[in-house]
């Protein structure tokens, strides 16, 4: 659970557990080994190897390559096992405008059915959170990773705001890159198709992150204002502004 947000309030992002523990710490640990290309597209995943290496059980080891195969991150053929599935640029341009309608609902969702005080109140924090790091003028690796964790609290707060665990299990299916940073730089397959100089960290918030920014303090206000259709548009195109993004700085190769 990322450590940014209160400690009386993390309780607010968990869904009641559909896996066990150690399923679930195997599972994260993989996705992200996966996506990151820590683990190379066609890779073998055999159970025993992973389960030595990670010191666990075969059992939870199983129990997330079968999920990852749900989730499309992996394959199994009757012969070979489990390899990692190859993701092209396009299978993640797609899953994002798919995320972007699946987000979208969602904000529409919590809208209609109500905000507790409680959740409210992080979402407020983690945004005023971001503003403060952008107003900060300044950036890094550092200061990256902490906006993009705030980032993905508030993503997951409106998620778990909408009330419906179909919709939010719909959005696993749709995560074929890193959510953690700069999609240019954390998933390989992007990164391969955006010239160098366009991947360099830069010293002050960039652009993409000010617009961010921007649209989650709209998105709060239309929360506020209880309108579920501005709500909706907004998320939307908030999310898909990182396809338009990719796609911009993918075609200047």
């Amino acid at each position: 659970m990322p450590k940014i947000a209160p400690a009386d309030q993390t309780e607010l992002l968990t869904d009641p557990p559909s896996t066990e523990p150690a399923t679930h710490t195997v599972l994260s640990t993989l996705r992200e080994r996966i996506l990151t290309g820590q683990i190379a597209p066609g890779a073998r995943l055999r159970a025993e190897a992973l389960a030595t290496e990670m010191s666990v059980s075969r059992t939870p080891i199983r129990s997330a390559l079968a999920v990852l195969s749900a989730e499309g991150v992996v394959q199994y053929s009757v012969n070979r096992g489990y390899m990692v599935r190859s993701v092209t640029i396009g299978d993640i341009l797609a899953s994002i405008e798919v995320r972007a309608a699946l987000e979208g609902t969602a904000a529409r969702l919590s809208v209609e059915y109500g905000w507790e005080p409680s959740q409210l109140d992080l979402l407020t924090e983690c945004i005023t959170k971001g503003r403060a790091i952008v107003e900060r003028g300044v950036w890094s690796a550092e200061i990256e990773a902490e906006w993009y964790e705030l980032n993905w609290i508030i993503h997951r707060a409106i998620n778990i705001a909408a009330r419906n665990p179909v919709l939010r299990n719909a959005m696993r299916m749709t995560i074929l890159a890193p959510v953690t940073g700069d999609v240019i730089r954390t998933s390989p397959v992007v990164a391969a198709q955006v010239p160098q100089r366009l991947r360099q960290m830069p010293s002050a918030p960039p652009e993409h992150i000010r617009r961010s920014q921007d649209d989650h303090e709209a998105i709060l206000a239309a929360i506020r204002a209880d309108d579920p259709d501005a709500a909706e548009r907004l998320m939307t195109a908030h999310v898909m502004a990182t396809k338009v993004r990719v796609h911009a700085l993918a075609t200047l190769r």
